[in-house]
């Protein structure tokens, strides 16, 4: 086969109708990834588009909702215990996972304000 893929672009996670202003909050504020504007074809849809290194994670309103509570973006972080107690001091609750550190990882789970599950990990970091 001929074709070369690149790597991911984005990722898509959904949320419910009116979700902006929240989001906003979270992926915006909290975590501090910069906004992306929509182009003006989706703009009416719905959402919001943030930048995330070099990927950008997408949020898209659908109709019928169920929050990703298995399926989930895992997001590669530096000073992930940093992190952890930044979440912490914001009263949102993580799950931390010690089943790999012999892989040399840490991770933690962390709802988004719509339930999706997200994943944050932090390679060469357990001695």
């Amino acid at each position: 086969m001929a074709v070369e893929f690149l790597g991911i672009d984005h990722v898509q996670l959904a949320a419910y109708a009116g979700c902006e202003t929240e989001a906003r909050k979270f992926y915006g504020e909290l975590l501090g990834w910069p906004e992306i504007p929509k182009p003006e074809t989706l703009a009416g849809r719905g959402g919001v588009w943030f930048q995330c290194g070099a990927h950008q994670v997408h949020i898209g309103v659908q109709a019928d909702f169920a929050p990703a509570t298995k399926a989930h973006p895992a997001f590669s972080v530096r000073s992930i215990d940093l992190l952890r107690e930044h979440f912490f001091r914001h009263n949102i609750g993580v799950v931390n996972d010690r089943l790999r550190e012999a892989e040399d990882v840490k991770r933690f789970y962390a709802d988004d304000p719509f339930g999706n599950r997200l994943e944050f990990l932090e390679w060469g970091t357990v001695r």
